[in-house]
């Protein structure tokens, strides 16, 4: 068990959890842990406040410790899992809170493989965080990584038949939630061919992921809707998910993209093996109608960290979770955003239909969430009473359903999930199992 790290990577208020002080800290566990003597680490980041702080300091760290360092500016998360390799550096470190507010920042690592690291790996830096940490005779330089997001948007353009995708007559309203993905989304999309209406595209770290964004659908819908656009294309504040919506309102989730691209490449014998991978909480029933076709899925935690190891153990193309974080691992080993618009959008265009009718093929179970905020949901996940309860609800549910209760690896709350073919049991049983858990939370 980790103090800091969590499902993906560190991630806490910035200057009370995650001050420069830690960060110092952690760059001088991460130089003499995983990162060779004399090599080199490319660092990016959100478009938050406090991200030239935590930057400076990571420099520093890293600097000090005889690593060169490579600063990629503000960027997608994904980008530097690409620009690692690209640039054979030892280390990736990203510098976001993903979906959280801005308030929040983190930091995500990245291997030589620009595969985010493993728990062990992890367990080893915090293991080093109290030192000692020997200064490096040498110091390492610091620069600027030259053109980082022109290279990363030619390989998203790479990653497709572009010249065979044209997207000329579609219009597309993309929300880059203020951040990381707005000044590389609109240009890749104009680039083949769409009228591109962008919201929430201004480089605002105040802003980033608040009411916009993958987390908050309402203006991306309305918006789309007022414009009778044929998609609206929403990322995150850093760029590792995208969510879509039509005009009519219909919204496409992480399940349903695995579920079009996985059937896709099925269909042209393309997907060997015959198998995704997705996560406890992915819809019981995308995995009826992917079974229906011969398609296994795998379910892992939650975490594409996980998915993504899954993927590769198994030599799986397709996997994600239904937030959004989808990997096609030929590509990428991690969730990108931006790649999972464009591949979809080249698969729409293959098979000459658009893509809400391709996903309104998948027919998903009715699922509710909900969120427990407490001070330990880890303690209150396992706590009897709650057990208990859990227990009830599963009964109630039978053969029909799931539930599903985790504590957060990012929030200090516990997460509910059920599932069920009917809409209403479905709806009942969340409300009793909320209220239930809520009380004890109180009582603590």
């Amino acid at each position: 068990m980790t103090q800091y790290f969590g499902t993906d990577g560190i991630r806490g208020k910035a200057n009370q959890l995650l001050t420069p002080e830690l960060v110092l800290a952690l760059s001088r566990a991460i130089a003499s842990t995983i990162v060779p003597r004399g090599g080199r680490v490319i660092i990016g980041r959100d478009t938050r406040v406090s991200g030239p702080m935590l930057e400076a300091a990571l420099s520093a760290g890293l600097a000090s410790a005889g690593l060169d360092v490579c600063l990629a500016g503000i960027i997608p998360t994904p980008a530097i899992s690409f620009l690692i390799k690209d640039e054979r550096a030892d280390l990736g470190i990203v510098i976001s809170a993903s979906h959280n507010p801005p308030e929040d920042n983190g930091i995500k690592l990245f291997d030589q493989k620009g595969q985010k690291l493993s728990q062990e790996q992890e367990i080893l830096i915090e293991s080093s965080l109290q030192g000692p940490h020997p200064v490096s005779p040498s110091i390492g330089k610091v620069s600027v990584l030259e053109a980082a997001a022109t290279r990363y948007a030619a390989f998203l353009s790479g990653a497709i038949d572009s010249e065979h995708v044209d997207l000329t007559g579609m219009t597309l309203v993309v929300d880059c939630a203020y951040g990381s993905t707005a000044p590389i989304a609109p240009h890749v999309f104009r680039h083949l061919g769409a009228t591109v209406i962008p919201i929430h595209c201004e480089l605002d770290g105040e802003k980033i992921n608040v009411d916009c964004g993958a987390t908050n659908l309402a203006q991306l819908h309305e918006i789309t809707r007022e414009h009778g656009a044929d998609l609206g294309i929403a990322f995150d504040g850093d760029g590792d998910r995208v969510l879509l919506v039509d005009p009519d309102g219909f919204e496409i989730d992480g399940d349903r993209m695995m579920g079009i691209a996985a059937s896709s490449m099925a269909e042209r014998n393309l997907l060997e093996p015959s198998a995704i991978v997705a996560t406890i909480l992915s819809n019981r029933g995308l995995e009826v109608w992917l079974e229906e076709r011969g398609i296994e899925v795998h379910r892992t935690d939650v975490g594409d960290r996980h998915v993504s190891h899954r993927m590769i153990e198994e030599g799986i193309q397709i996997g994600g979770e239904a937030s959004g974080h989808v990997i096609f691992r030929d590509h990428s080993p991690t969730g990108d955003g931006i790649l999972t618009a464009v591949k979809l959008l080249e698969i729409a265009h293959h098979h000459g239909c658009d893509l809400p009718t391709l996903a309104r093929q998948i027919p998903l179970y009715p699922q509710i969430a909900r969120n427990i905020v407490c001070s330990s949901p880890s303690q209150l996940a396992v706590d009897p009473r709650a057990q208990d309860l859990l227990q009830q609800a599963e009964k109630a549910l039978g053969h029909t359903g799931r539930v599903v209760l985790r504590p957060s690896g990012t929030q200090p709350m516990l997460r509910i999930m059920i599932e069920a073919e009917d809409a209403s049991r479905c709806e009942q049983i969340a409300n009793s199992l909320e209220a239930g858990l809520q009380k004890i939370a109180r009582i603590d």
